[in-house]
């Protein structure tokens, strides 16, 4: 691939990522602002004027001061619901990397665990994992990622010590290979509950 520079837009359309960016390419150690200034591109410049319009829209139908006592995830349980998850069609969809297997003990002990919880939390690991509570229309099968069609994911990695963690562009799960039942579903329920307290998710 050519070199990148800080001055690139998808398509060469459009302002650049920062001023004189053109004339910076992209390193090893500039990399990370160079990411952090495609996102902000993708995700809140490019489409400004839309979500402006949009909240607008929304605050006329609810007042900003009634919603903003509520965060991104409990707003979306509260404007969908919770749902029903289907765990067979979740396990059916769920690509496995690294070492993990269908068969694998930490797999079992993973839906297990799934089966174990209530709805809610089930929609709070869909959440942490996905990015999202809602599963599409067609179940795990279509679940889309940032860059199109991408299943759940459970990934090999880290130590006994740590806790999962989650990719939600990937829809992935990095989950370590506890030892023990037990392990695996105390790590898992710390991981879900204190997902804004660590650096779980990315």
């Amino acid at each position: 691939l050519p070199p990148m520079d800080l001055g690139e837009r998808p398509h060469r359309s459009g302002p650049q990522l920062k001023p004189g960016g053109a004339d910076i390419v992209v390193n090893d150690t500039n990399k990370k602002e160079y990411i952090h200034l495609v996102m902000q591109w993708r995700f809140v410049d490019r489409i400004q004027r839309q979500m402006t319009a949009f909240k607008e829209g929304f605050y006329e139908l609810i007042p900003q001061d009634l919603i903003k006592i509520f965060d991104e995830n409990e707003l979306e349980l509260l404007m969908c619901g919770l749902g029903d998850v289907d765990v067979n069609d979740w396990r059916e969809n769920t690509k496995y990397k690294n070492g993990y297997n269908p068969n694998h003990p930490a797999i079992i002990w993973f839906w297990k665990t799934v089966l174990l919880m209530d709805a809610e939390k089930r929609i709070r690991l869909l959440q942490f994992v996905t990015g999202t509570s809602r599963v599409p229309m067609n179940g795990f099968a279509e679940l889309y990622g940032s860059n199109g069609p991408q299943l759940f994911t459970i990934e090999q990695w880290g130590t006994r010590d740590k806790l999962p963690r989650a990719h939600t562009c990937f829809n992935r799960l990095d989950l370590p290979p506890y030892e023990t039942f037990e392990e695996l579903r105390e790590k898992l329920h710390m991981a879900i509950e204190n997902a804004q307290g660590f650096d779980g998710v990315d």
